[in-house]
């Protein structure tokens, strides 16, 4: 069953949604009624899909989403908001979102928009599942012999560095937060494996030393960034 956070400080319409999401569409939908509280949920559970409100009181919409877009590149998101002026509609795509729907809306509608954005994120993740090896500048990794080849020779992998690297190049210069790497690696994101990643990642740093068009870089208060020029 798909998982959804509805964040919506409404709370007659924040029930509506909530019991019509899990009869109708038969989703497990947690509500929450301000962008605290959202969240706090976010960073305990795993969800499909979130759909924030945007004027919301202690933390907007906006403000959540981008909070979350820096932990979560991925997780679908539709905005909610009663304010329809394309100035809006630009920050929500601005800030990552995936969907806008401007109040008020049908709840079909918004259904029809859930069950599309799913879709197309399972069909993302069906290709990212099956790609197993990858171009770095001169090296060929393959992610399934763990294996880093190059005219200079061959680079055999741990199981970490080699699912590490995976990770960087599925987000080739693009940012692969510390949360999701650590989670998706080592099931949870403590001091002592960030510690653990920090020494896999100087690792694999020295395996692409030689290739000056090569890169892995830290961006700060995120995580890293493997460039090819």
């Amino acid at each position: 069953m798909k998982r959804i956070l509805l964040v919506e400080d409404d709370p007659n319409l924040g029930t509506l949604l909530q019991d019509y999401l899990q009869l109708k569409g038969k989703f497990d939908v947690v509500l929450c009624k301000d962008g605290e509280a959202g969240l706090r949920e976010f960073t305990q559970q795993e969800f499909d899909l979130l759909i924030l409100d945007v004027m919301m009181p202690k933390k907007d919409g906006f403000t959540l989403g981008k909070e979350i877009r820096k932990m979560n590149e991925h997780v679908p998101i539709i905005f909610a908001t009663a304010k329809g002026m394309i100035e809006d509609k630009t920050q929500a795509f601005n800030l990552g979102g995936d969907d806008y729907i401007t109040k008020p809306f049908r709840i079909e509608e918004l259904l029809l928009r859930i069950n599309a954005l799913l879709k197309r994120s399972a069909a993302g993740a069906k290709e990212e599942e099956k790609a197993t090896r990858f171009k770095i500048g001169k090296y060929d990794f393959d992610f399934t012999s763990q294996l880093i080849t190059s005219d200079s020779g061959n680079q055999k992998l741990s199981t970490k560095e080699a699912a590490l690297l995976r990770l960087l190049c599925l987000h080739q210069n693009q940012v692969l937060t510390r949360e999701e790497a650590l989670l998706n690696i080592w099931n949870d994101d403590n001091y002592f494996n960030g510690r653990s990643m920090d020494v896999f990642l100087s690792k694999i740093r020295k395996y692409l030393k030689d290739d000056p068009r090569v890169e892995i870089i830290n961006v700060h208060g995120r995580g890293y960034k493997l460039l090819v020029n």
